[in-house]
C-alpha cells in the first residue's frame, strides 16, 4: 500500500498547471534566439532598477517579519536587501546578459573513416526546479541563468522572503512578456504549502528534468530523499583554511578574517581555521586574536585555547560544522598531510584553501585534496560563480555527475549528438 500522503487536490493541478506551462516555455527557449535572451536580461535589470523601492518595500516587511520570529542575525543578513545589493544583483542580470549563449556550442567535432562527421553540442536540460532559502537576489540569479541556457525556471523561495522573491518575479515576469516571450518562462510558486515541495519532488517527473535546491542542511537533505527527479546540489559548506608552516603570516591574517567574516552566512565562509604546529608560535594567536576582535567566537583546541584565554573548548561536533555565523572553529594540526587527512575527515568537498609560499605544499594541496573548489593564497569567500566569470550561480555543485563547483549557465545544458552523413549505411 502506498504510504505517501495524498496531495491536496487544488493543490496538485496548481503544481502540475505550472509544470504543464513550463513544459511549453521550454520549447519556446529552446529555439529562441540569443540575441533576444540577451535583451529580455538587460531588460529586467532595468526593470529592477526601476522597481527598486518597490522591492525594498517587500524586503522590509519580510525582515520585519523574520526578526518577529527570531531568525538568527546570519539568516537576517541573507533576506536583507538595500540599495547596494539591488543594485549588484542588477548588475548581476547584466553580467549573465552579456557571458556567451552556451546553446548550439559545440563541444567536440569529429570525423569518422566512414565520412561521418559527429558533433557533440550543448542543449537545454529543459526545466529546472529550483528550491531555496532566503535570499532574494537567487530569484533573479536562478532565472538570469535558465533564461540564458535556454531552460524554463520554476522557483520556490523561502517563505521567509515570499514578499521579495515576488516583487523580483514581477520584474522578470514584465521583461519576459515585453520580449515575446511566455512569462510561463520563470514562473515562481505562489503559495507558502509545504506541501507544493512535496508534489514538486515527488510527483512532477513528467515535467522537471532537474530540481536544485539551494539552501542550508535540512532542505538539501529533504529534497535528496524525496526526489524523484535528478538533484544537483551540495548538502554543506563546510570550508576550511589550512595556514601552511611556510604561510606569510600578514597575508594569512588578512585572508583568514575575510574567509570567515566577510560574510559569515555564505556557503564558502571558512568554518574551521587549521595551523600548522611547524609556525602556531608565531602565526597562531594574531589571527585567534584578530577574529575576536572582529567579532567571531573561537572554537579551539588545547593549543588554541593556551594561545588566547578567550577561546572557549571545541568539542567533537564542531570539526564538522557548518556555523553560518560569527563562530569558527581552530586546531593545530602537524603537518600537510595531517590537514589533508582532516579535512578530509570533517570537511563536505566545497572549498577548501592552503595559506603558504611553499608552491610544492600548494601543489600538493590542490592536488591531492579532492574538493569541488580548491585555492592557494586567497579567501574562501570567492567561491562564487560571479567570482568565476560566470555572471552568477545557481549554488556549489559537489556531487560529481555532470556538474561540479559553481553551477552556472553552462552547467545547467546538457548535449546531444548532431551526425551528419552523405548516404552512408552500416555494413550487414
Amino acid at each position: 500500500m502506498n504510504s505517501v500522503r495524498e496531495p491536496k487536490p487544488d493543490l496538485h493541478e496548481l503544481m502540475f498547471g505550472l509544470g504543464r506551462a513550463a513544459r511549453e516555455a521550454a520549447a519556446v527557449l529552446a529555439r529562441t534566439p540569443a540575441d533576444t535572451k540577451t535583451e529580455v536580461l538587460k531588460a529586467a535589470a532595468r526593470e529592477l532598477r526601476a522597481s527598486a523601492k518597490t522591492v525594498l518595500r517587500a524586503n522590509a516587511e519580510d525582515v520585519a517579519a523574520a526578526k518577529a520570529q527570531g531568525l538568527t542575525a546570519a539568516m537576517i543578513d541573507r533576506l536583507t536587501l538595500d540599495d547596494k545589493r539591488i543594485e549588484a544583483t542588477a548588475a548581476g542580470l547584466e553580467l549573465v546578459a552579456a557571458l556567451d549563449d552556451p546553446i548550439g556550442q559545440v563541444i567536440a567535432e569529429w570525423r569518422r573513416p566512414n565520412g561521418l562527421t559527429i558533433a557533440r553540442v550543448r542543449v537545454p536540460l529543459g526545466v529546472i526546479g529550483i528550491i531555496y532559502e532566503s535570499r532574494p537576489n537567487v530569484t533573479a540569479d536562478a532565472a538570469a541563468l535558465c533564461l540564458k541556457s535556454g531552460n524554463a525556471a520554476i522557483l520556490r523561495g523561502g517563505s521567509e522572503a515570499a514578499r521579495s522573491n515576488a516583487a523580483i518575479h514581477a520584474c522578470l515576469a514584465r521583461a519576459l512578456v515585453a520580449h515575446g516571450l511566455p512569462a510561463a518562462a520563470v514562473q515562481l510558486v505562489p503559495t507558502q504549502d509545504r506541501e507544493a515541495v512535496g508534489i514538486l519532488l515527488r510527483d512532477m517527473a513528467g515535467y522537471v528534468d532537474v530540481i536544485v535546491p539551494r539552501g542550508g542542511k535540512g532542505l538539501v537533505a529533504r529534497v535528496q530523499q524525496d526526489a524523484r527527479v535528478p538533484v544537483m546540489s551540495h548538502l554543506e559548506g563546510i570550508c576550511h583554511t589550512y595556514i601552511h608552516a611556510a604561510a606569510d603570516v600578514a597575508m594569512a591574517r588578512k585572508i583568514v578574517v575575510n574567509a570567515k567574516m566577510r560574510r559569515t552566512g555564505v556557503c564558502g565562509a571558512t568554518e574551521t581555521i587549521l595551523v600548522d604546529r611547524a609556525c602556531a608560535a608565531t602565526h597562531l594567536q594574531p589571527i585567534v586574536a584578530d577574529l575576536i576582535a572582529a567579532g567571531c567566537e573561537i572554537r579551539g583546541d588545547g593549543p588554541t585555547q593556551a594561545a588566547d584565554a578567550r577561546v572557549h573548548a571545541a568539542v567533537d561536533a564542531d570539526w564538522g560544522k557548518e556555523f553560518l555565523d560569527a563562530i569558527a572553529a581552530v586546531r593545530v594540526v602537524d603537518g600537510l598531510d595531517a590537514a589533508l587527512e582532516h579535512i578530509r575527515r570533517y570537511g563536505s568537498a566545497h572549498t577548501d584553501a592552503i595559506i603558504t609560499d611553499d608552491p610544492a605544499a600548494a601543489e600538493r594541496f590542490l592536488n591531492e585534496l579532492d574538493s569541488a573548489i580548491v585555492m592557494h593564497n586567497a579567501s574562501t569567500q570567492f567561491a562564487d560563480g560571479g567570482e568565476f566569470g560566470m555572471g552568477a550561480e545557481i549554488g556549489i555543485a559537489t556531487g560529481k555527475i555532470h556538474a561540479r563547483g559553481p553551477v552556472g549557465a553552462a552547467e545547467l545544458t546538457s548535449y546531444k549528438y548532431q551526425v551528419r552523413g552523405n548516404g552512408q549505411t552500416r555494413p550487414s
